[in-house]
Formats: structure tokens, sequence, C-alpha cells
């Protein structure tokens, strides 16, 4: 297990505190989710400016990133009421309880998400939403990086949580 940030550690103990009543993660140990939000993070070199973490939900892996790499304003973009209340508690970036389609064209530097949509969906989201030479960073399990017109693939990440495999792919649009 990855050393969590002070960001981290309030955000694992607001999660333990409101995991049963509002259904933010499944069955099971929750540090494994910290640490795949932290691996998926923690090969970003300098990002810069504005990110946007579409489907937050729990937080992953925008609250990874706003605490690794503190420069960088994090939007955490979560449709469902009662999880961007979750996330406000957590004071982790800004909240936006809106749908990714409300959120305007070529106004981020950076897009990450896990398990938002299935992978095309997240990178035609995100080709959207980047500016030009932007970052959209999706999280993998087995599957193979998809190619997205638009978008080219310059790194993956591969890393394992409890032994399973895990891959954070870095995509730049051109």
């Amino acid at each position: 297990m990855l050393t969590l940030t002070a960001l981290e550690q309030r955000h694992l103990a607001t999660l333990a505190k409101w995991r049963g009543a509002m259904d933010l993660v499944g069955p099971g140990p929750l540090e494994p989710h910290f640490e795949d939000a932290a691996r998926a993070v923690a090969w970003l070199e300098e990002p810069a400016g504005v990110w946007a973490d579409l489907g937050s939900g729990a937080g992953f892996p925008g609250v990874a990133l706003a605490a690794r790499h503190p420069q960088l304003t994090v939007h955490l973009v979560e449709s469902r009421q009662k999880r961007a209340t979750f996330l406000r508690q957590l004071k982790a970036g800004t909240v936006h309880c809106a749908r990714s389609e409300s959120l305007s064209d070529a106004s981020y530097d950076g897009v990450i998400s896990r398990a938002y949509r299935p992978p095309p969906d997240f990178l035609a989201d995100a080709l959207r939403l980047l500016k030009p030479g932007g970052m959209a960073v999706l999280m993998l399990a087995r599957q193979e990086p998809p190619q997205v017109e638009g978008l080219q693939m310059f790194h993956v990440e591969h890393y394992e949580v409890e032994g399973r495999p895990r891959q954070a792919v870095g995509y730049r649009k051109l």
C-alpha cells in the first residue's frame, strides 16, 4: 500500500463513515480503492491547469489527483446529488453536480475517470472537453486501450492492485 497524503487520509476516514449510508463503494476493504487511484496518477509528470474527474462517485481518482498534484485545480463531476454531497464534505476540489454533457467544450487541460463509462465513450467525452494538447487518463483492468481519432496514446502505466492487473493510459488531444 502506498503512503496516503493528509487529504487521502481524510478521504478514507470520511468514506469509512459514509459508505454504508451512501452506497459509495461495494463491500470489502477500502484501501485497494485508494491504492488504485494513487497509482493511476503517480506517473503524471507536472500536470497543470484545470482537470475534471468524470463520474467522481466516491472521489476516485479525483481526490488522489488533487492530493498528489496540488498545483492542479480539480473538478469532481458527479451527476448524483447524494454522491455530490459526499464529495463536498471532502473539500478536495470543486464539485459539479451535473452530467458531463453540460460541461463546456474545450474547457479542461486534463480529464480522468475510473468506471465512468465504457472506455470509448469516456474518450469521446474527453475529446470534446479537452483543450488542444490536453491530456486524458483512462483507468483500465485487462482490456486493450482503445484508439480514438483525435487522441494520441502516449503512455501506459501497468501496475497491480491486490494481484489484479491495472493500467492507466495517457492520451493527448491532437
